[in-house]
């Protein structure tokens, strides 16, 4: 796996594990997912691979629904438009045309992406793409889990909004973590003079971003915020430094 493919698989696999902790799968599941760059496309990827249905995806220019869903084929078409051609995301409507391209309204404050109805969302764009009326719009909408695929792209209010209506956040510092995991598996080959296959390297990513979901939770467990992946990503973070820097007597 390169980074990127390892870092849009680590946030589906941390989605996945949201899902199952809720007794529910990813299969069968509508996403709303940003982006058209690397992440964006193998969080697609993932999400096709466990049986979910995406319904979006977009770029600078604005974004594209299709209500039958972008299945494998049609993403293959993203990956040659984007990746060798370099083109725009409307291009997708015009192989495929009863899917609709929606155009960036600078006059709008927020973004018609987040406001169809949908079960999961993905933010694999930009930082603050998800401001508090985008939230509002992905509750109104049934979305019950938010995964980050992009840095911080959900403001503050945003974050907000989501814990007072109980929607499922997984934080880009925890959910995001698969590409620095896999570089830090081709670091031990490399060391060990060892050569995984990507079936292998893959099931170990699966079994990273499972370790850190159950960390997320155990840290906000433990410190009187159950359930809070945020708070426990901050802690555990916090924890393992500083439990570093006391073992190295730096403090």
């Amino acid at each position: 796996l390169i980074r990127p493919e390892a870092t849009g698989y680590g946030v589906v696999y941390f989605a996945s594990e949201m899902l199952a902790r809720h007794g529910e799968t990813t299969e069968g599941k509508r996403w709303l997912v940003s982006g058209s760059g690397n992440v964006a496309q193998f969080t697609v990827e993932k999400i096709l691979h466990l049986g979910g249905k995406v319904l979006t995806m977009s770029d600078s220019s604005g974004y594209i629904y299709d209500e039958e869903g972008i299945d494998t084929a049609k993403l293959a078409s993203i990956k040659e438009m984007k990746n060798i051609r370099r083109g725009r995301i409307q291009e997708y409507c015009e192989r495929y045309p009863r899917a609709t391209f929606v155009p960036i309204d600078p006059a709008l404050d927020w973004n018609p992406l987040w406001s169809h109805r949908a079960d999961c969302a993905v933010p694999a764009a930009t930082q603050n793409e998800i401001n508090g009326k985008d939230a509002l719009h992905l509750v109104a909408g049934g979305v019950r889990l938010v995964c980050e695929g992009a840095n911080m792209p959900s403001s503050p209010d945003a974050i907000d909004i989501f814990k007072s209506h109980n929607i499922l956040f997984g934080p880009a510092k925890a959910a995001n973590a698969g590409g620095v995991a896999v570089s830090g598996l081709e670091m031990a080959q490399d060391s060990m003079r060892l050569s995984w296959s990507s079936e292998e390297v893959d099931a170990r990513l699966h079994a990273i971003m499972k370790r850190i979901h159950c960390t997320c939770l155990d840290a906000a467990s433990t410190y009187g915020r159950k359930g809070d992946y945020l708070a426990g990503a901050n802690i555990a973070g916090f924890v393992k430094v500083a439990s570093a820097m006391l073992d190295q007597g730096l403090v």
